[in-house]
């Protein structure tokens, strides 16, 4: 698949740079003023050491549920890419439910997916140069020339996860999420850990117990 890719030294979001964007777009920057993960979270990020990128795909008659699998599909591309990048990783690079990517224990990379008409928006941005972080998230963060001998580039990073997320996608659409399953099976970062499950912000009674993993239908 042919990506058209555009660029911009800064920006707001480059999700929202994306939105109405033709399908097999991606939209990528040196640094976004608003950029966000799942539930609002802000993203750090400095400038031009990191992948900010935006990459819009069909889901034209897909079911809602099918279409709701996506960010599981493109962290599992990340996953892919990062592994084929970097072989010397100090640990697998494995998948978070729902749609994180950790290396050593640490989250490498984050994946906002946003349903735009007929398309799915995914917003996916990988650590690779940054050496430092917030102290808030500085236990739990990492990057590649943190994890790696040798960092690639950003820009060779871009194109391993948008060559992924194409060969990926035209598995999920031809066969569905199942026939990715048992690779993201696989890759589970959550399987077999003592988790807790937080229902809502104010659940003061979160369910504990063994992560089983992650289920044929993506739950």
């Amino acid at each position: 698949m042919n990506w058209t890719v555009h660029h911009r030294p800064e920006t707001s979001s480059t999700n929202l740079d994306a939105r109405g964007a033709a399908p097999w777009t991606a939209f990528t920057a040196d640094f976004q003023t608003a950029g966000r993960g799942r539930l609002d979270h802000r993203w750090h990020s400095a400038s031009g050491v990191n992948l900010m990128m935006s990459a819009v795909v069909p889901v034209d008659g897909m079911p809602p549920e099918e279409a709701a699998t996506f960010p599981l599909v493109a962290g599992l591309a990340v996953v892919g890419a990062l592994s084929s990048l970097c072989p010397d990783a100090s640990a697998p690079f494995l998948l978070k439910w729902p749609n994180d990517v950790y290396v050593g224990g640490r989250k490498v990379c984050g994946i906002l997916c946003e349903r735009d008409g007929e398309r799915i928006i995914a917003g996916i941005g990988v650590n690779v140069g940054e050496r430092s972080f917030p102290a808030e998230i500085a236990a739990r963060a990492t990057s590649l020339a943190l994890a790696v001998n040798a960092a690639p580039a950003v820009a060779a990073v871009r194109d391993a996860v948008l060559a992924a997320l194409a060969d990926l996608h035209a598995v999920w659409r031809r066969d569905g999420f199942a026939a990715l399953h048992p690779r993201i099976a696989a890759v589970d970062f959550l399987r077999g850990r003592e988790v807790e499950v937080v229902q809502t912000d104010v659940d003061t009674a979160p369910v504990a117990g063994v992560c089983g993993g992650v289920n044929p239908d993506g739950s």
